[in-house]
């Protein structure tokens, strides 16, 4: 079935966050399309189309209510004519370089694979490193539900997560279902009789959605000397994203090195400016066609508005956007932000006798990669010479 939906009344704005935030409003869904005034949704909902138009009418308004709209807010451009135009995962896909197991679900092989590994090692060499004092942390892949919960991302970002259960420690539940699947011949996603009340806990765990949400776990109910600390540590992250996995660079599984900065506020508020003048600074020495402008979270609860309202206002969060020629768009690479004291009120952290404000710098290393070939393909003779020249140069380090 197909629902099209008018967009009437919603700012041209808003149209990609009710496209992203439309493939939640049913499992079923196919297919959504952005087109003239009108949005048209594939699904096989045995609700029918007037269920499926209710959901968008109300993610509509929510995204329309208030004095918001996302104005453009460029602070830095860096426009380049790349010499590549064409379709980089078709073609890495193609000469087996990636291997798709499932929209935003890959496997990196060389080429690719060495340049997440030097761009890593750029951002901590390039960034990271000239921070005075930075020190460097490894976190699991997986967190405490219950920190999330500190972190509000239960109530900012549910469609994301990803809870981790087991079975029950139960020797005749675990016995049942392994039975069970020997008898079926093997793992059948659709036709599993499991009972998840019986036959696993509630969640204690789900898979990481940030890097720096460990930094701050690790820092709970603790005094920080001087004027604050900077730590860097790259972890997988796991976000859900249903439909939108199929959008470029949006993946369900990605690294992000990130650079952390948790003291006092003139201490955060300096570091971040700082960080953003080496990220103006990385995008012109590598001469990726970019630009750094002001943005917000995609928050998805009823609050929208506000969330969304207080951090472009405050500018709170900044994003560096590389630019994918072959789709004619852009996708966020790198962001900075400022949480103010959130954070150290959630967990406790002091700075003396006051909370501690904290900020960070991200790096989605995939989201790199995937942008500077799509610039600049995989030909090495036509990437910039400085790239080259430091890629190389680390090449013949790392042998």
């Amino acid at each position: 079935m197909e629902c099209i939906v008018s967009l009437e009344g919603l700012a041209p704005s808003q149209h990609g966050q009710l496209k992203y935030a439309a493939a939640f409003i049913d499992e079923t869904i196919t297919d959504i399309q952005l087109e003239t005034n009108q949005i048209r949704i594939v699904h096989a909902s045995a609700k029918g189309n007037d269920a499926i138009e209710q959901r968008v009418r109300k993610l509509m308004e929510r995204f329309s209510q208030g004095d918001f709209g996302f104005k453009e807010n460029i602070l830095f451009e860096h426009p380049v004519s790349t010499p590549y135009e064409g379709d980089i995962i078709a073609e890495l896909t193609e000469r087996k370089i990636i291997k798709v197991l499932e929209p935003g679900l890959f496997i990196f092989r060389e080429p690719f694979s060495s340049l997440m590994r030097f761009l890593d090692y750029s951002f901590v060499t390039k960034v990271a490193n000239r921070f005075s004092g930075v020190t460097e942390e490894q976190y699991p892949a997986v967190i405490h539900a219950e920190t999330l919960n500190k972190t509000n991302h239960f109530t900012s970002f549910p469609e994301h997560i990803h809870f981790l259960t087991h079975l029950r420690e139960d020797l005749d539940i675990i016995e049942t279902f392994s039975q069970s699947i020997r008898e079926a011949g093997g793992w059948k996603q659709q036709d599993q009789p499991l009972d998840l009340n019986e036959t696993m806990p509630k969640p204690k765990f789900t898979m990481n959605p940030s890097t720096c949400y460990h930094c701050y776990e690790g820092l709970q109910n603790e005094t920080l000397e001087g004027d604050g600390i900077v730590v860097t540590a790259i972890s997988k992250c796991h976000r859900f994203e249903s439909r939108n996995h199929s959008d470029f660079g949006r993946l369900l599984d990605f690294s992000m090195r990130e650079i952390i900065f948790v003291g006092k506020p003139d201490f955060v508020k300096e570091h971040r400016l700082q960080a953003i003048e080496y990220l103006k600074e990385l995008a012109v020495e590598w001469n990726v066609d970019s630009m750094l402008e002001i943005a917000n979270d995609p928050f998805f609860t009823n609050d929208f508005q506000v969330k969304a309202s207080f951090q472009r206002n405050q500018e709170m969060k900044y994003e560096l956007r590389l630019t994918i020629p072959h789709i004619k768009k852009s996708i966020a690479c790198s962001s900075v932000n400022f949480h103010s004291n959130t954070f150290g009120n959630a967990f406790n952290i002091k700075m003396g006798k006051r909370n501690a404000v904290t900020g960070c710098v991200g790096f989605g290393i995939e989201r790199w990669a995937f942008a500077f070939l799509a610039q600049y393909g995989l030909d090495e003779a036509q990437w910039p010479v400085s790239f080259r020249e430091q890629y190389h140069a680390w090449q013949q380090k790392s042998l």
